[in-house]
This record gives C-alpha cells, structure tokens and sequence, in this order.
C-alpha cells in the first residue's frame, strides 16, 4: 500500500563570495534564490562563524582547549570532545579547510542564535516565513564517514515524534523520534557539497515542520543529550580511565545510579563475589585488596564506595544527588 506522492527539493546556488567578518550573509543569499514561505534555508556554519568573526590564527590544537567543555575519547591523535554547546565533535569543530592557511574557523558562539538572526532578517526583508538550519559537519558512533547535522535552528521543528502512533499493520511505535534538523542538513549537504563552493541551500517540500511567524521553537539545542542521559558519555578508553581515577567532577557522564540487580552483577562478573544487600546499599566481602577495584565499578555505575561494615566488608551505596 503507498501514500500520495510527496516531492523534496533542494536548491543550493553557486555564486556566493568569500565570506569576511561583517558581511551581511542574507544579502549575499536573497540575489541567487527564489525563496517561498514554508521553505527551509540551511546555511554552514563555517561561514556564519566567517561573518561572525569566527576565525583565529594559529591551528587545531592551539585553539582545542578553549572550546572543550570536556573529553569524550582519544585515540591516537584524535580527540572527541563535548564543546561548549554540548555537541560531541571531532577537534571541538574547530575548522582548518576552506579558510587562509594559518588560521581555524570556531563553530558560533551560539547557532541557535545565528539561525534566530537569519530567520528574523529574512522576515524584515522579505516578508516570507522560513525556517532556517545552521549545520556542521559530524562523524556518528558504529558508522564510518560523516555526515552534516544541525547545529543551529530557527522556526523549524527539530525532530517529529511518532510515538504512540499506528503504522499501517497497527504495530503502536513507541520510540520513534526522527531528528528532521539533522535529515533536512543532510539533504542539503548532498546538494552544496564540499568543495562547490556553495554555502547556503533551500529545501522545499516540507513547510509542516517550518513554524508560524514569531515562534521560532526549542532550537538545535534541543537535539543534544543532557550530561548523563547518553549511553556514550565517554569512549571505551576514556570510561576506564575516568572510573579508576574517580574524580567527582567527572561523575555526570556515567548517569544516574544503576540498580541494585545491575551493581550486583557487575561485582560477581569483575570480582567473582556475590554482594548482599545492606540497608540502602551492598556489602562485597572483599578485603582491602579490592577496594580499589571495586571503588572503581561504583563510581562507573554512579555509586561510590562506603565505610566497611560492621563485619568488615566493603560496602557501596548510591551516591547522592
């Protein structure tokens, strides 16, 4: 059984110059497109960060530190880090193509803000209603390659919600969320490429997620994972690293506390004892040779260690708040 026919069209014209800090980006914009209302205007953030003055002398590594919230994993020469927004990227997002040898671009201070501004010009000028995405280029978890997500947005819902909907053999979805931004960013991506030249593309067709005049919804922010909420907090290296060390101020990452029934066995499987429950924790008969090692699966596991009992057992509890 098919649905009516729907059609997606993206346009990204050529013709933009480079782009300087201060340049009026929906100037440069409006002469190559013939926009309508309900379209999407995608934008890269590397020239939003050009025209924001985004761009700093020196490289990657210079400019690393400044705009890492914290480290996500390394391998090698590789750093993946959670930025100041909270996105989780390759070098913070840090920019060293497309630019004057000698110099990085910076992601935006804020893209949600810059797709706000955008949105908000095209309206003065034009009188049309747009959504408008700012996008970045990302890598994901298990897939090789990458792929253009958004990083800011503006009158556009950002993802859809088909949860507790029926498909047409009326299975009920219960998780089932399509992040729209990051599909709309995407096809655009495959339309601009990345050396074409080409920064700016519209995409048409799909004017039911673009929002009425005046709203301009939860932004791309909306997207990110709050601390603790993802399962890949840290890379598997970094994770053991974090655990043993046991540093409060890396705690968020790992989550909440795990229940009892998980903590016991991770305890049976890395130390071969059997804990027993004790008030509002667990005693692992294990004498202080294992405290370190155990110290290290509550904290993975978002508890900590405790004193010993009162027959001298090692005891964990979750940690509070």
């Amino acid at each position: 059984m098919s649905g009516s026919r729907h059609e997606l069209r993206v346009v990204a014209p050529g013709g933009t110059p480079e782009v300087r800090p201060g340049d009026d980006l929906v100037a440069l914009l409006l002469p190559l497109v013939a926009l309508r209302d309900g379209d999407v205007v995608v934008v890269t953030s590397k020239v939003v960060s050009k025209a924001e003055g985004r761009v700093r002398p020196g490289t990657r590594d210079d400019a690393l530190p400044g705009e890492t919230a914290r480290v996500v994993a390394r391998r090698g020469p590789t750093m993946i880090v959670r930025t100041h927004h909270g996105l989780t990227m390759a070098a913070a997002g840090i920019d060293a193509s497309n630019v004057e040898s000698g110099t990085v671009v910076l992601l935006p201070l804020d893209p949600d803000a810059s797709a706000r501004a955008l949105r908000a010009t095209i309206r003065e000028r034009t009188g049309l209603n747009v959504g408008v995405v700012v996008t970045d280029t990302a890598g994901r978890a298990w897939r090789e390659g990458q792929t253009d997500i958004a990083v800011g947005a503006a009158g556009l819902l950002v993802s859809e919600s088909f949860e507790g909907r029926d498909d047409a053999h009326g299975n009920t979805l219960a998780v089932t969320a399509p992040a729209v931004a990051d599909e709309i960013a995407g096809a655009a991506e495959l339309a601009q490429g990345k050396l074409g030249g080409r920064p700016f593309a519209v995409v048409s067709g799909r004017a039911d997620l673009v929002l009425p005049p005046g709203e301009d919804g939860p932004g791309a922010v909306a997207l990110v994972r709050a601390e603790g909420a993802d399962l890949f907090g840290y890379g598997a290296r970094e994770a053991v690293l974090r655990a043993l060390a046991g540093s409060p101020d890396d705690r968020a990452p790992f989550g909440a506390p795990a229940a009892d029934g998980e903590v016991t066995a991770a305890i049976s499987l890395v130390l071969g004892v059997d804990a027993d429950p004790d008030g509002d924790g667990l005693a692992v008969p294990l004498g202080p040779e294992g405290r370190a090692v155990l110290a290290a699966l509550a904290f993975a596991h978002g508890w900590v260690l405790d004193d010993n009992d009162s027959a001298g057992r090692l005891r964990v509890r979750p940690s509070t708040p």
